[in-house]
């Protein structure tokens, strides 16, 4: 008895799923993506330049001395009395000194040159006042 046997067809590839699946992924991506405006398009204003009447030099730091009486000069300048511990005089400069930094666009540095037989607590005090009028970076030297 004889079998009979069917041709084995080649097997088709589909492509009109394919094609319909990348249509819809086509669209789906169109119409979520995010539009992004050229540089160009963008409407900034930069700032201008304000003419000085004279130009200002500003100093790299400012050094604050203490010495052994406890009185504090700001570049060689007598700031507050030996006995005050808050500093105020020194504190306002040294705010002045912050504002005027940032419009320069610099960072604001004290250096404090104390003696060696001035009181600690006098240099905590200059500390506090450099706190105060927002300077962190603070360093110390030695004559």
């Amino acid at each position: 008895m004889k079998v009979p046997v069917n041709p084995i067809e080649d097997p088709e590839l589909n492509v009109a799923p394919l094609i319909d699946m990348v249509f819809l992924l086509l669209v789906y991506f169109m119409a979520t993506a995010s539009l992004v405006r050229s540089e160009a398009d963008l409407g900034i204003r930069l700032p201008g330049a304000v003419a000085q009447a004279e130009e200002v030099e500003m100093p790299d730091e400012q050094v604050i001395e203490i010495n052994h009486q406890n009185r504090v000069f700001l570049n060689s300048r007598e700031f507050d009395s030996a006995e005050s511990q808050e500093l105020p005089d020194l504190r306002s400069m040294l705010m002045r000194y912050k504002a005027a930094c940032e419009n320069n666009r610099t960072e604001a540095m004290i250096t404090i040159a104390a003696e060696d037989e001035a009181r600690h607590q006098r240099v905590i005090d200059v500390m506090n006042a450099c706190a105060a009028a927002g300077i962190k970076n603070v360093t110390f030297t030695t004559d």
